[in-house]
């Protein structure tokens, strides 16, 4: 009896930890009020962490906490009418460990997108300032099921980590958002970049046979992708 109640003992505590593993994937808490980020590896003998190295807070000021210009607009003049302005710990070195950052979101009158992308390691909330935008996601497989919502002035809508999402601008006049992502390096990855513009290009028989369409096409909007 005493060994089935260590094993079952055993066992619950694997299961928690497992658990609280899932429950706890994010960004690791800090473990000091900050970690102003050094950029220059040289400077730790070139060594690289899962995030970024520690300036001396003895040398640490106020600018390192700090970022001027988010109240600026952003050119649209592009292919997809979109301008992404982000603050995250390459912008402001005092975000690293804190598991935070924000963009603005600059979009085009009539259509101007942020193309569909996901953010590897980070949710994001979305807080709409001036315009009308559609925005949406899609859910994992098998269901691949759309949410989208018609977002006006003032509205919020969250995407969740790691799921293909987009925005865009569905009125005549330009559109600005804020967003707030739950990583101080959130990554993101363009899927129409991704998988037509890699570097080296995916073989396009692959990209035929999974999206069902001819060689041909798929190197027409490779080709794209290379310009």
């Amino acid at each position: 009896m005493a060994m089935a109640s260590v094993r079952n003992s055993l066992a619950g505590f694997v299961l928690f930890s497992i658990i609280f593993s899932f429950a706890t994937a994010s960004d690791p808490s800090p473990l000091q009020d900050f970690c102003v980020a050094i950029n220059d590896a040289t400077l730790v003998g070139g060594l690289f962490v899962n995030g970024k190295f520690c300036k001396d807070p003895k040398l640490v000021t106020a600018d390192d906490f700090f970022f001027k210009g988010l109240d600026l607009s952003g050119s649209t003049n592009n292919a997809v009418g979109s301008n992404v302005t982000p603050v995250n710990v390459q912008q402001i070195p005092g975000l690293n460990t804190l598991g935070i950052s924000l963009v603005r979101i600059d979009y085009a009158p009539n259509g101007g997108q942020n193309a569909p992308h996901t953010h590897p390691r980070a949710t994001e909330i979305l807080t709409l300032i001036e315009g009308t935008l559609l925005v949406g996601f899609v859910t994992s497989n098998p269901n691949n099921t759309l949410y989208t919502k018609v977002l006006n002035k003032g509205d919020v809508f969250v995407f969740p980590i790691g799921l293909i999402h987009f925005q865009q601008n569905i009125g005549d006049t330009s559109a600005v958002a804020i967003a707030a992502l739950s990583s101080q390096n959130p990554g993101v990855i363009t899927i129409g970049n991704a998988v037509f513009g890699s570097k080296p290009s995916i073989n396009p028989d692959i990209l035929a046979r999974a999206f069902k369409i001819g060689q041909g096409v798929v190197k027409t909007i490779q080709n794209k992708f290379k310009t």
